[in-house]
């Protein structure tokens, strides 16, 4: 392969004022996974505690192998959503390993509004299930629930990728073989029984696990009925009467031992199928990345720059280096992993799609996962552009982009617009995992051509009723469409609906791409079929 030249200057006013941007947005990307890792209130982590109970977290590290990655899954969903409650939907998911085999942990954290759930918990809770079904990763449950947090009912309980789908998924994913596993911690009532009980194993913890579809007091206001917590589903009775429950555990940490055990006797573990390098460091920094990114959204980023620091030796074999140079597409590795790299360098012309498709095509053929990293305005416009053919050339891209069967890997490292977002895999053509670093930023239109696009209808409207628009009016209304559009572009409300899978720090770029790819390599290739290519 051929190695990046860097023509960095690091001196340069450019570079420093990048820097200093970048150091600012990390900062608050770190602020805001403070504020999810610490949970509930401090009232509420300290009875948690008082309890005698491991918090989430504590819980998830003692049950993971020593040492090893927790490669947490949507973690600041439902940032900013509901009044009272932290970044984190009352809920962590991610993946770990536990006696050497990758497993998606799904845990309630009780000390959030009881670990009960959002309408937000839900839609994580799923996408986990997601991404566990397609890598036929053994999904752990941690259970301590309230149930369903009852003013949001309308985005918990009706419809597709609400509660009931969680359901499906662990019939479905057991049916196929990917094991259901369910800890017991605390009180779990409605749903937050059925999870349990619609798993292969689980275990329950002596007089401080329970579950029954309805708590005592609803038992009572329903029949008349007075019975106690641990008479009506305590882990005795469970274990020893009604058979729900299949292991019985002490505490927090016994539970937790006995879940190792069971995932220690799922089977083998799965192969990789792909032959991995040896890792190498990229030749250049990675830290200077920060340096790279363009701190004004106007300005472009030398994101052939940003290649040299995520690739193995900062080595890369390009595909049509002279055609369609708005795209860098080519091959190297990440972490030993061999990779194709859609990247970037420009809006895409004609040229730039069909050179894309051809590239897919290849990297089908040869079993080899994509990256598609996005930063684009979108795709030409113009007479010229739309004789050149350029909607039947995108169309052959995204055709190729939708039908790849290998995996796909989205990362957006600045802007993502319109028909650009959509072909560089953005989340409709659901790739394995979408990324977004702290600056990215995604929609229809960027938030200046969505102010011009929408003052020209007012203008046109005033025009035709023969009113007048001030000027002071005018601007006025463009600035509350940048607004919004800023604001919903933004990669945290992305984060925040789990739009994407995770804000990451551009410096965990080759780590995170390295576990997706794992956890991809796992699970046996599929043959790819393309739809109709427009000629």
């Amino acid at each position: 392969m051929d190695t990046i030249k860097t023509a960095l200057d690091s001196n340069s006013n450019e570079y420093q004022e990048n820097y200093k941007a970048s150091l600012e947005r990390r900062e608050e990307l770190y602020q805001l996974r403070s504020e999810a890792r610490q949970g509930g209130s401090e009232k509420a982590r300290k009875l948690h505690k008082e309890r005698g109970q491991m918090t989430v977290r504590e819980r998830i590290h003692a049950l993971i192998d020593p040492g090893s990655p927790f490669f947490e899954i949507s973690e600041l969903a439902g940032l900013h959503m509901y009044d009272g409650v932290p970044p984190g939907g009352s809920m962590v998911t991610g993946v770990g390993r536990v006696k050497g085999r990758n497993c998606m942990i799904i845990a309630n954290d009780p000390t959030v509004k009881g670990g009960t759930l959002f309408g937000i918990t839900c839609k994580k809770h799923v996408r986990a299930q997601t991404i566990a079904r397609r890598y036929r990763l053994p999904c752990i449950t941690m259970v301590q629930s309230g149930g369903a947090f009852l003013p949001d009912v309308a985005n918990i309980f009706p419809d597709i990728g609400h509660g009931g789908t969680i359901m499906r998924n662990q019939v479905l994913m057991s049916a196929e073989g990917t094991a259901q596993i369910a800890l017991v911690h605390g009180p779990s009532t409605a749903g937050g029984a059925y999870i349990p009980a619609l798993c292969d194993e689980a275990v329950i913890i002596r007089e401080q696990g329970a579950m029954f579809l309805g708590s005592p007091e609803l038992v009572f206001a329903a029949t008349g009925e007075v019975v106690g917590q641990e008479e009506l589903g305590g882990a005795e009775m469970h274990c020893s009467v009604s058979g729900v429950t299949d292991h019985i555990a002490e505490d927090d940490a016994h539970a937790l031992a006995i879940t190792r055990n069971v995932v220690e006797n799922l089977g083998s573990l799965p192969k990789m199928r792909w032959d991995v390098a040896q890792p190498a460091e990229p030749l250049y920094p990675m830290e200077e990345i920060y340096g790279i990114i363009s701190h004004d959204p106007k300005l472009p980023t030398d994101n052939r720059e940003i290649l040299a620091r995520l690739l193995d030796g900062s080595e890369f074999h390009e595909f049509k280096a002279m055609y369609g140079d708005t795209l860098i597409c080519g091959f190297g590795r990440i972490k030993g992993f061999s990779i194709g790299i859609l990247m970037n360098n420009g809006v895409l012309f004609s040229e730039s799609a069909s050179k894309a498709a051809h590239f897919i095509d290849l990297c089908c053929k040869r079993d080899i996962p994509i990256l598609f990293s996005a930063d684009i305005n979108g795709f030409m416009v113009g007479r010229e552009a739309e004789e050149s053919g350029i909607a039947k050339h995108g169309a052959k891209m995204i055709t190729a982009m939708a039908s790849a069967k290998v995996p796909r890997i989205s990362l957006i490292t600045g802007g993502s617009y319109g028909a650009g977002y959509l072909a560089m895999c953005g989340r409709p053509f659901e790739p394995d995992f979408m990324f977004m670093w702290p600056n990215a930023r995604a929609a229809i239109m960027g938030p200046d051509q969505a102010a011009t696009t929408l003052s020209l209808v007012q203008e046109k409207i005033h025009q035709r009723e023969g009113t007048t628009w001030p000027d002071d009016e005018r601007e006025t209304y463009k600035g509350q469409i940048r607004k919004i559009y800023e604001d919903f572009s933004n990669a945290y409300n992305f984060a925040s609906h789990i739009w994407c899978d995770n804000v990451i720090d551009p410096l965990e770029t080759r780590d995170v791409i390295a576990m997706s790819l794992d956890l991809a390599g796992r699970v046996p290739s599929e043959p790819t079929t393309f739809g109709v290519f427009r000629q």
